[in-house]
């Protein structure tokens, strides 16, 4: 019987094998390459004929000996619809409403995974989505630890009022503006993750041509056991101070005895998941600690702790007392008898197991800092959410989420090597603020990736990326800024061939790092593609810093794409952003007036200038110089003094 059933599985298995299949980015509605050759490929029994047919071109192939085939079709014109009919000896595959058109990769984290639901004016936008000939291919996120050979699932969705909702966002204005001024179908091939790093989407082999990296990508762990081994050992690293250090339950046990140091654990946020407070991916029990001060007339009173909301089993000590056990739904409110605190500083100690629901959440609370606190009848102490203190619990049993970021190369592995060698026009690409703390190296890395993908297809395709948005604080120069040195990286990028940058300084949100605004986001990348890529005789980016002169106490900035000339926009009709330092790299707000096609920035108190600064900070909100086309000025700075991301790498 055991022998039987062995048989049937192995028939079973060489039957599947033996299925003609085509990649899968290739379904019904695709869009395929104009004006280059057309590569399909798929799979069928080994050696196994196969016939292809596509606009009148028939080709002929043979799958080789672990049954894989590939043909090229001859470059076509804008047209379609068409039918791509695949024949092997027994099989027939048939894909209907094929158009040929130009197609467009979709790349970066969370501003280009944002759809168009999520957008601003989406039910305008939704009554108004009639583009049969703009379609949408969303690639599933997916980490892998080697380079996949297909993509799990996927199909090509048509733009109308039902499918639009989950575009891309970026992706969708882009492909409108094109297609308005073109006529030419576009697809988007869209592979992105929110809050990934560029490491993550560069091959192997393309991390091995650069110094800085070749080391981590010759020790690429090559399963997931070694990976979750080595994300483990750099949480130790930066929490600890030493990836090898083992921790007992005993050691852990003294967390929450009264007395016990915290100070040195990692300081975070309460609210929020620890994945974004440099305890990525994990997926186990923590602590988060944090001295409380309470004033000597609520010592003798009943108090409420509020701890905002989190699903999960909860230990809470006071001093080393374990005030409460369990499981709360909802805004947590626990009730503390009199005489648990104590006058002035008290040890607060919470020991968080994994979340229950969403189980997908790791450790942190929901909600927001006022559900924290504790409070009595007359008075109310703030807890906030920020300055708590964190630290995971290494010696009860945890695992990792095999997430966007545990690992560089493992997203290029899942989601773009099994599209390759799919033809496309070129690439848009918005991401950068994972990278923000490594803004410096980002000079390198980005670019990397983009003469990485273009090796890999083999292309040098037109490549337009976003620059990052005005989210955070508004800096100044004197405390310095990593997503400032992020666009600047950014704006360097731009001396690769066929690179376009829009800027979108003026279209963000300091309080939230998901700008709704994505219409004229995509706008401003189709303007770089309509000018540089389609030949359209037009102004596509706003003014940005060529040279700059120093003479009698004032500095004389001179711009590139001025277009028609420069504009500020402010009701009250004062030029901003702008800060000038002396040699001793003191930088203050300075004056700054438009003249022609300059701008001329000086202190009113007459400091010899050294350096000039535009919009030098992470969310530069009030920065209003634009030229008369619309675009705004491109952030930059004069100097080259050592910024606040210099000698931070990915490790």
């Amino acid at each position: 019987m055991k022998k039987l059933f062995l048989f049937c599985l192995l028939l079973t298995s060489q039957s599947i094998l033996a299925q003609l299949k085509i990649a899968k980015v290739f379904t019904n509605h695709v869009v395929l390459q104009r004006q280059k050759p057309i590569p399909v490929w798929g799979w069928a029994k080994p050696n196994e004929s196969v016939i292809l047919t596509l606009a009148g071109q028939k080709q002929t192939t043979q799958a080789n000996q672990e049954g894989k085939w590939m043909v090229k079709f001859s470059p076509l014109e804008a047209g379609g619809p068409f039918t791509l009919e695949v024949q092997g000896v027994s099989e027939k595959i048939a894909l209907q409403d094929v158009l040929i058109g130009d197609v467009w990769l979709c790349s970066g984290q969370s501003n280009m995974e944002w759809t168009v639901k999520q957008a601003d004016n989406f039910s305008n936008e939704k009554k108004n989505a009639d583009y049969p000939k703009i379609r949408h291919f969303f690639v599933e996120h997916e980490v892998t630890t080697q380079p996949q050979i297909d993509l799990k699932s996927g199909e090509w969705k048509v733009c109308n009022s039902q499918n639009v909702g989950d575009f891309t966002a970026v992706g969708y204005f882009f492909a409108r503006e094109v297609f308005q001024k073109t006529g030419v179908p576009i697809g988007l091939l869209h592979s992105s993750w929110g809050g990934s790093q560029v490491e993550g989407w560069i091959s192997k082999e393309g991390m091995e041509t650069f110094d800085e990296l070749k080391p981590y990508a010759q020790n690429l762990p090559s399963n997931w056991k070694d990976a979750d081994l080595l994300l483990e050992e750099k949480i130790k690293e930066k929490l600890l101070g030493n990836a090898k250090i083992s921790i007992s339950l005993a050691d852990e046990q003294q967390y929450v005895k009264a007395g016990y140091d915290f100070s040195k654990w990692l300081t975070g946020n309460a609210i929020g998941q620890w994945d974004w407070q440099g305890i990525w991916a994990w997926r186990g029990n923590g602590f988060i600690a944090k001295t409380v001060e309470i004033p000597a007339e609520m010592i003798g009173e009943v108090t409420t702790l509020g701890l905002a909301e989190s699903f999960s089993e909860n230990q809470v000590y006071i001093n080393g007392k374990l005030v409460f056990s369990g499981i709360l739904k909802g805004i947590r409110k626990i009730v503390v008898p009199a005489n648990t605190w104590k006058s002035g500083s008290n040890s607060l100690m919470i020991k968080m197991n994994k979340t229950i629901e969403p189980s997908w959440y790791g450790v942190g609370m929901m909600g927001n800092a006022d559900d924290l606190y504790v409070s009595s009848e007359k008075q109310k102490v703030a807890l906030g959410a920020s300055n708590w203190k964190l630290m995971p619990s290494f010696a009860e049993e945890h695992t990792f989420a095999h997430s966007s970021n545990n690992i560089g190369t493992y997203i290029y592995n899942g989601m773009i090597a099994p599209l390759l060698p799919f033809a496309i026009k070129g690439a848009l690409w918005y991401q950068g603020e994972t990278n923000a703390g490594r803004s410096y190296q980002y000079r390198k890395s980005f670019p990397l990736l983009i003469n990485d993908w273009r090796r890999l297809w083999n292309d040098e395709f037109p490549f337009y990326f976003v620059q990052l948005s005005s989210y955070g604080p508004y800096q100044n120069s004197n405390q310095g800024s990593g997503w400032a040195e992020l666009r600047e990286a950014q704006t360097m990028t731009l001396s690769l061939p066929k690179t376009g940058m829009a800027v979108t300084t003026d279209v963000g949100n300091p309080k939230d790092i998901h700008p709704t605004n994505k219409q004229d986001v995509g706008k401003r990348l189709a303007a770089e593609a309509l000018k540089n890529t389609y030949g359209f005789n037009i102004i596509s980016a706003g003014p940005m810093y060529a040279s700059v002169n120093f003479e009698k106490g004032k500095a004389t900035i001179s711009f590139k794409n001025v277009g028609t000339g420069l504009m500020l926009k402010d009701k009250f009709g004062y030029l901003k952003g702008f800060e000038i330092a002396g040699e001793d790299k003191v930088f203050y707000y300075a004056k700054a007036e438009i003249q022609g096609d300059k701008v001329i920035v000086y202190h009113p108190k007459g400091l010899k200038p050294a350096s000039v600064r535009y919009a030098w900070a992470d969310a530069p909100e009030d920065a209003n110089l634009f030229n008369q086309e619309g675009f705004p000025a491109c952030p930059f700075r004069t100097d080259q003094w050592k910024g606040v991301t210099e000698g931070v790498k990915f490790k």
